[in-house]
């Protein structure tokens, strides 16, 4: 048997439970299994988590006591919401005086729209004093009597004065109640949208707390002793104990998890993840080796809620072809699942003979220009990975991989009937499928501002193999496909961190407001399970809306990765230099640490300054941070705080919109410190020093600085 340690990740999928089990040192993929998603079992999902963890075990060789890490993501609480299946809530305004106008108006939350004809239940009372115990315990049995069966207590500037809030929470334990107090969602002003995403937050509690309960107990009497984990809709995880409070943050989840995997295993730093599944592709960005996050919509309407920012393209490796006219005139969005028909590429040569093209309706209320193939077999889909396979685009080894002559076999009806061969026909295919997503990818690129000439394209999911090497062939961008890119979710979740956010609305804030709210999101880690000694956290203070945003990270354990493979120094200039598309001979090294080797090079163009781009490389050959102009200094973590500020100083621009400090990130060991996110220059130097607190003094600390235009 053997003695490694592994990290386990289960995803729960609509159809089926994925889990993956990871070598906690290297990384490698040890095992994976698949089970039925276990709706209608008396213990719900859990019963599905428990067997795929079994049956895991059982193929790795490992004991429960060789986890060190296990992790979940569902989709529950995305689908209690799509299907209505939620608790009512009762909701408890706390105001009096003008205030309570704002307050009252929150009855109207009643009209939230979960799915067409179905509206989030939810009875309103009012309290005028939180401090008067009977005038709270009425208002709690109001509700109670109208069926609620959790409670959301909300007040104006409860970020500020929780007490309103906390007395109806503690009446509420009395009565045996779970609630959800408002400014435990979000600590940002807004009553509104904040006592809006508590609700919604409230109206998933009872559901998650039961799936949480049977899932912890199961995994505990499966001998399991590692904390178990739940991911997040951010890309990172959480402790149960934490999902109890925040079932929220599991909505939305599936794609976080997909990019969370890109992130760690593909080790991206910039570049655009698409996981394509047989209907629809997720797409996303990592930008600068982080995940992109932006407050997302919930039933329609804003919220406060952090989530991956991705969008959703009709296009998977199932989507149907459409023609007129004699051309394709689209792919998608019906798909070959949706119609109830097998894909024509994956049937036998013999059960495509004979085949004849026809178009048909997949959905009563669907156009009947849908093509597919009545043969021998029976009747079959033509699809977008029929022509990826007939076009030689799926590797050996994909799963989505079939018989490249079977494929092109499907494919020649369809050719006949667009007056061209099978690889005009595939490309034509092809060319539509990937000009709907191409659209969103170029809107991303440059919402986020995206080096394009360095973006790279990870495809994951089952259809990758169906849009991410065509979609690189148009675009220019290097692309490639995950390693198992058919478990990509589950691998994200088993390599996920402890993620927590803190935000906070601090007019004018000095260094001793931006520290507190830094080092609230570090302890918030550390209390789920993370190694203080591996925490990360990026701050950003945004001077427009006065907002100061923590986002700490950390692992569980500390990660003494050993891997069998370190790129030498010609690979690791090589890389540097294809990423920097600039000959080796004029790359150079600038400097360097244990961890990271940070490679330039100097641009030159009539008429305008020199620029100098810079790359920072692991001992892997990762290229793990981009920057398009940059200034590198080597000191020490004892001479760093003088060196640093003239850095800062010299580089601090000054003008009609304020003083603006540069962008700062530092290589100390094994981390990279990103200071970028503020502006000031007072506070980015403590910081700074807070990122070298107890380190030896003779430590190299690398310093990029990139001066803000």
């Amino acid at each position: 048997m053997t003695t490694h340690r592994i990290r386990v990740g289960i995803d729960v999928g609509g159809t089926f439970t994925d889990a993956v089990a990871v070598d906690a040192t290297t990384l490698d993929l040890l095992g994976q299994v698949k089970v039925p998603t276990s709706h209608h079992h008396e213990d719900g999902v859990a019963h599905g988590i428990v067997e795929a963890l079994d049956r895991l075990l059982e193929q790795t060789g490992h004991a429960p006591e060789d986890v060190a890490f296990l992790a979940h993501g569902t989709t529950q609480a995305t689908n209690a919401l799509l299907e209505g299946d939620v608790a009512t809530v009762g909701l408890l305004g706390i105001g009096t005086g003008a205030g309570a106008v704002f307050t009252r108006r929150l009855a109207s939350l009643a009209k939230l729209e979960l799915s067409p004809g179905k509206r989030l239940p939810l009875a309103y009372a009012h309290i005028a004093d939180p401090g008067d115990r009977a005038a709270v315990a009425s208002a709690v049995d109001e509700v109670a009597r109208r069926g609620a069966q959790v409670l959301v207590a909300t007040q104006p500037f409860s970020v500020d004065r929780p007490e309103g809030e906390e007395a109806v929470r503690e009446l509420a334990a009395e009565r045996g109640l779970p609630m959800t107090a408002a400014h435990d969602i979000t600590s940002l002003y807004g009553l509104q949208k904040r006592s809006r995403t508590a609700v919604v937050n409230a109206a998933i509690l009872p559901k998650m707390f039961a799936t949480a309960d049977l899932v912890d107990a199961s995994i505990t009497k499966a001998g399991i002793v590692a904390p178990l984990m739940v991911m997040r809709c951010d890309g990172g995880v959480m402790s149960l104990d934490e999902m109890r409070r925040r079932p929220l943050l599991t909505v939305l989840s599936g794609p976080a998890a997909g990019v969370a995997g890109a992130l760690m295993r593909e080790r991206v730093s910039e570049g655009v993840f698409l996981e394509t599944g047989g209907t629809s592709t997720d797409i996303s960005v990592v930008r600068r080796g982080k995940v992109a996050v932006r407050h997302a919509t919930l039933l329609g309407k804003s919220s406060y809620l952090s989530a991956l920012d991705v969008r959703t393209v009709g296009v998977g490796g199932g989507s149907m072809i459409r023609v007129g006219g004699g051309k394709v005139t689209a792919v998608g969005p019906r798909s070959a699942h949706i119609a109830g028909l097998p894909y024509a590429c994956f049937a036998s040569a013999d059960d495509l003979a004979d085949a004849r093209l026809a178009t048909v309706r997949p959905l009563p209320e669907d156009a009947e220009d849908h093509v597919v193939l009545d043969a021998a077999g029976g009747r079959y889909a033509l699809t977008l990975t029929c022509a990826a396979n007939a076009l030689g685009l799926v590797p050996e080894g994909d799963f989505a991989r079939a018989d490249r002559e079977v494929a092109r076999a499907a494919l020649a009806p369809l050719a006949a009937a667009l007056s061209t061969d099978v690889d005009g026909a595939a490309t034509q295919v092809l060319d539509s499928a990937i000009a709907q997503v191409r659209t969103v990818v170029d809107t991303m690129i440059d919402d986020y501002r995206l080096d394009k000439d360095t973006v790279l394209l990870v495809g994951g999911g089952g259809g990758a193999a169906s849009v991410t090497p065509h979609l690189a062939s148009v675009t220019g961008h290097e692309g490639r496909i995950a390693a198992h890119s058919e478990v990509i979710s589950p691998i994200g979740v088993a390599l996920a961190l402890v993620r927590e956010q803190v935000e906070r609305i601090i007019p004018g804030a000095g260094q001793e407001d931006i520290l507190a709210v830094r080092s609230e999101a570090e302890r918030a880690v550390v209390a789920q399970g993370a190694a203080a000694d591996a925490v990360e956290v990026e701050v950003t203070v945004d001077p427009q809306t006065n907002t100061v945003r923590a986002v700490a990270t950390g692992a569980t354990e500390l990660r003494t990765q050993d891997r069998a493979h370190r790129a030498d120094d010609a690979e690791r200039l090589r890389l540097a230099a294809e990423s920097l598309k600039t000959p080796e001979e004029r790359v150079d090294i600038l400097a360097g640490t244990p961890a990271y080797t940070v490679y330039g090079t100097e641009l030159r163009r009539r008429m305008r300054r020199v620029r100098r781009p810079v790359r920072v490389v692991d001992a892997d050959g990762v290229v793990r941070l981009h920057s398009p102009d940059a200034r590198v200094d080597t000191t020490t973590v004892a001479s760093a705080q003088q060196a640093l500020t003239t850095l800062v100083d010299e580089a601090t621009a000054y003008g009609d919109g304020g003083v603006r400090a540069p962008a700062l990130r530092l290589l100390i060991g094994s981390r990279i410190a990103d200071l970028s996110g503020v502006l000031a220059p007072g506070p980015l130097l403590a910081l700074a020093r807070t990122e070298m607190e107890g380190r030896p003094g003779d430590e190299p600390v690398v310093a990029i600085v990139e001066e803000r235009s």
